[in-house]
């Protein structure tokens, strides 16, 4: 799977409940919470190192919750999208990192910050305390 092809929809397990919080009859009533769960163990969509790859960076099930919103379509697309990003996310290859030196700069002015601190402890000692 690449960053641009999305998850087939036969493999989306979604659910729908009502949303907490206040909003009187409307929220009580309508299901407009939209759940959607991913199974990476049984997808067929990624390859077998894709498959590893997701799993260990989000787990053999992936889950997106959301109700932001009042509607259970606009709440859908919301999960839909952050789970595909999730996922697009975990196949992204990790950069190593390659420790480097510091520059010849930034060793002066280290070492010139440090001598200028010394000299302004030294300066608050009275007198004679060598």
């Amino acid at each position: 799977m690449s960053g641009t092809t999305p998850i087939p929809d036969h493999e989306l397990t979604w659910r729908f409940g009502p949303s907490g919080g206040p909003g009187g009859q409307h929220a009580n009533r309508a299901h407009t919470r939209a759940e959607v769960v991913f199974e990476v163990e049984a997808s067929t969509a990624l390859t077998e190192s894709q498959r590893a790859r997701v799993q260990t960076a989000l787990g053999p099930v992936v889950r997106v919750t959301v109700d932001e919103t009042r509607s259970q379509a606009r709440n859908r697309q919301i999960a839909n999208d952050r789970l595909q990003a999730r996922v697009a996310n975990a196949l992204r290859p990790v950069r190593v990192r390659r420790a480097t030196r510091p520059g010849k700069g930034a060793v002066k002015r280290r070492l010139e910050d440090k001598r200028r601190q010394s000299q302004r402890k030294a300066n608050r000692r009275p007198a004679g305390d060598d």
